[in-house]
């Protein structure tokens, strides 16, 4: 074999040599271990563990229970659960706060004015009492910002009586053309812009029609205040001139500048009153007064003797009355303490039964050369008194033909009556003069002496519809 052959095969020839002797150990050490032990599919015995020295103790932090409370060191987060009517009238109005909150130095201005002023607030929150819980309900009956039950206090300090020298009345102070737009009759018997429940109906109508029309509440409210017609020409000219067109851009007479700002001011005050140092007197969450039909004449006396409370305390919820009488032609209800209703039924059933008249004065219609003092003298009044009874002042023009209203031999208390009447003056309050031509925007800084303590609606033409 030559050389180069046999170191190349030589490795080959010596291993397939090697392979009989491996096979045959192999089957010779199997036989051994099968003869030892069972045939078993088991893994080998692991060799015998060596020993190692002890790890030290790792102590491993031992995990809260869940089952047990967790105390937290920080103070509970304020919730408001909606699911359950708040007791407190005040708390249920905030719930409703939905208007856009408005930032301006007069807010602040207006703020401070009120803040001054603590037993003023709180005369004028005492007076709301009566009235807050219907206006509150009819305004989520309707889906408005709750915030708009506080504007009688920039109006009318909650006041029903209240008169501003444009000739506007009532507690949301309706001028005569406005009323009669939204159908709240005015004759010498009765003014149902005074009227609770019509004028806060006509008031909520009305603030939905101005905020339809502009889609903003702020402009709604200048509307309210100035005319929609004015704040729409305002909105026009900055339109016209590339400008904002929110209230905060429009240039204004001073009062309306004033007036979002001050409902702002009461707003805060009422949404934080511990910010300030106020404090509200809760006011249940329950209506105040609830309402009966009637169908004939009857008298303011007679109906509060038949409720049993004080003759203050009926014509403070059915102010729009100017006579000793309700006449029927007001088709309005009587508006009692919620808590007097059953009283007052059961009284004028028993008067009823007893087959006693509602009303115990008549009318006598003045006869041609008829004397009004010999009227009076005739029914044992003063001229004065009859004057009063009837409404008469400087310009009402009295005829043959008018109707006087006369007590009858039963009438009650017609003397205290006549006194506590509410009456419209013949000549509206005066207002403070503004300085001519001087507008402002909302936005802008107050000006020494440019507001005074009393600010009345200015003399304009009546807002049209």
């Amino acid at each position: 074999m030559p050389q180069f052959l046999r170191a190349v095969c030589l490795p080959y020839l010596l291993m397939l040599a090697a392979l009989p002797a491996h096979a045959e150990q192999t089957l010779q050490l199997s036989a051994e271990l099968g003869a030892s032990a069972p045939r078993s599919f088991a893994s080998p015995p692991l060799p015998p563990a060596v020993a190692t020295p002890a790890l030290p103790a790792i102590q491993v932090p031992r995990l809260p229970d869940p089952s047990q409370e967790v105390r937290d060191e920080l103070p509970p987060m304020p919730t408001i659960d909606l699911t359950t009517p708040p007791d407190d009238l005040w708390q249920r109005m905030r719930n409703g706060f939905s208007m856009p909150d408005l930032n301006s130095p007069l807010v602040a201005d207006r703020q401070a004015w009120y803040l001054n002023r603590p037993e003023l607030l709180q005369r004028i929150f005492e007076r709301s009492r009566r009235y807050l819980h219907h206006i509150v309900d009819e305004l989520e009956k309707r889906g408005m910002p709750t915030e708009l039950a506080l504007l009688p206090v920039v109006e009318s300090s909650f006041n029903p009586l209240a008169y501003s020298s444009a000739r506007a009345l009532g507690m949301w102070q309706f001028i005569p053309a406005t009323g009669k737009t939204y159908k709240l009759q005015q004759n010498a018997w009765f003014d149902q812009r005074r009227d609770i429940v019509a004028s806060t109906g006509a008031a909520l109508d009305y603030l939905q029609t101005i905020y339809e029309m502009h889609g903003d509440w702020h402009l709604a409210l200048a509307s309210y205040n100035w005319g929609e017609n004015a704040v729409a020409r305002a909105v026009a000219k900055n339109q016209a001139r590339g400008l904002p067109t929110d209230y905060l851009s429009l240039k204004m007479p001073v009062e309306t500048a004033y007036y979002v700002p001050k409902l702002q001011a009461i707003k805060n005050i009422v949404a934080q009153p511990q910010l300030f140092g106020i404090t509200l007197d809760p006011i249940p969450n329950r209506p105040y007064f609830a309402t009966v039909e009637r169908s004939e004449n009857m008298d303011i006396a007679l109906a509060a003797r038949l409720a049993e409370i004080p003759v203050e305390e009926f014509i403070a919820l059915n102010p729009a009355y100017s006579r000793p009488v309700m006449p029927t032609a007001a088709n309005s209800p009587l508006v009692l303490p919620a808590d007097k209703v059953q009283t007052f039924l059961a009284n004028l059933q028993h008067h009823e039964a007893q087959d006693k008249p509602l009303s115990a004065w008549f009318t006598h219609n003045l006869k041609k050369g008829e004397k009004l003092d010999a009227v009076a003298r005739r029914h044992g009044l003063t001229l004065a008194r009859l004057k009063q009874l009837n409404g008469i002042n400087a310009k009402t023009k009295v005829v043959p033909g008018f109707a006087l209203l006369l007590p009858g031999k039963d009438a009650i208390g017609h003397e205290a009556l006549a006194a506590r009447l509410p009456q419209t003056p013949a000549t509206p309050p005066k207002a403070a003069k503004p300085k001519k031509g001087k507008t402002m925007k909302p936005g802008g800084k107050p000006k020494k002496g440019a507001v005074t303590a009393k600010i009345r609606k200015p003399v304009a033409k009546p807002k049209k519809r």
